[in-house]
């Protein structure tokens, strides 16, 4: 850990900067994972998912520069590098090759509930750790994530 001011006991900030540092390789999964399917998706109702996937990508970036830097403020050391987030990210995995657009729908679908499920239980942690900043950092992007899921979900068939 680094030196730093900050008055939260060092033993919680330490566990705060592991939960930071494993939300952020999820995050940055979730933008690699969404860019995938904005770059790749094909069908009728291309220019709608092509344009809502960036939207997607462009919040989960955003995500994790806000837990690196978090992370950061805490004393700790943000690791973002493609090593990392290849062995580090808990979300499922996606084909490798999406053909339908229906296939990239549920595959950004799955990253996003998997990536909002993680982020939910990590404001819970935080809060008990007595971090509410933290907690707070995660119920913005708890509040985001489901958003983003809803607006997804929307594209898939039925009710």
């Amino acid at each position: 850990m680094n030196p730093t001011r900050n008055d939260l006991p060092a033993d919680a900030r330490k566990k705060l900067v592991a939960l930071l540092q494993d939300r952020l390789v999820d995050a940055l999964d979730l933008y690699l994972q969404v860019k995938n399917s904005h770059w790749n998706v094909k069908g009728p109702t291309f220019i709608a998912l092509h344009e809502l996937f960036d939207k997607v990508a462009g919040d989960a970036l955003g995500y994790g520069d806000d837990l690196a830097e978090r992370a950061v403020q805490l004393g700790g050391t943000a690791d973002g590098s493609a090593p990392s987030v290849a062995q580090g990210s808990s979300l499922p995995r996606s084909k490798r090759k999406l053909e339908e657009e229906s296939d990239h729908v549920r595959a950004v679908a799955d990253a996003l509930a998997a990536f909002g499920k993680s982020v939910r239980k990590a404001i819970g942690t935080s809060d008990d750790l007595d971090d509410k900043d933290t907690a707070d950092l995660f119920t913005e992007i708890s509040r985001g994530t489901d958003k983003w899921l809803w607006f997804v979900e929307s594209h898939l068939p039925g009710k």
